[in-house]
């Protein structure tokens, strides 16, 4: 099925974070934050002004977009998971960024580094004290 979004709308694919860090940690998915980064699907044809004009989207399909950690509205389409948001709530376009796939990241959020940490950490500290 072919969607295509209204007015200033834009359909966007979250590009998800690796399931582990550059140093080996696997992250749980209850540590993984929702990624704020997505590739552009679809565009709507425009805002109209308080004249009536047609004024066009300045994104196009393709291309990579930060965006607010709450923005958007999730929907499923043909299976897949996207979100459909106002240009407005795209803080900004990646130039130069490489297209990739769901999984191609090579960096995950602090936040969620540090969870994974605190709890290998936690762990380990857990295994010492029933030794003692």
């Amino acid at each position: 099925m072919k969607f295509r979004p209204l007015h200033d709308r834009v359909v966007v694919r979250r590009i998800d974070a690796e399931e582990k860090t550059a140093g080996g940690i696997i992250i749980p998915d209850t540590a993984k934050e929702k990624p704020q980064e997505g590739e552009v699907v679809a565009v709507g044809p425009g805002a109209r002004d308080e004249k009536g004009v047609l004024q066009p989207l300045s994104l196009k399909a393709g291309e990579r977009v930060l965006f607010g950690k709450w923005s958007g509205t999730e929907v499923k389409i043909d299976g897949e998971d996207l979100l459909i948001m106002k240009e407005s709530d795209i803080l900004g376009v990646l130039d130069g960024a490489k297209p990739q796939t769901a999984k191609g990241r090579h960096h995950t959020s602090i936040a969620a580094c540090l969870v994974a940490a605190v709890a290998v950490a936690g762990g380990a500290a857990a295994y010492v004290l029933g030794m003692i």
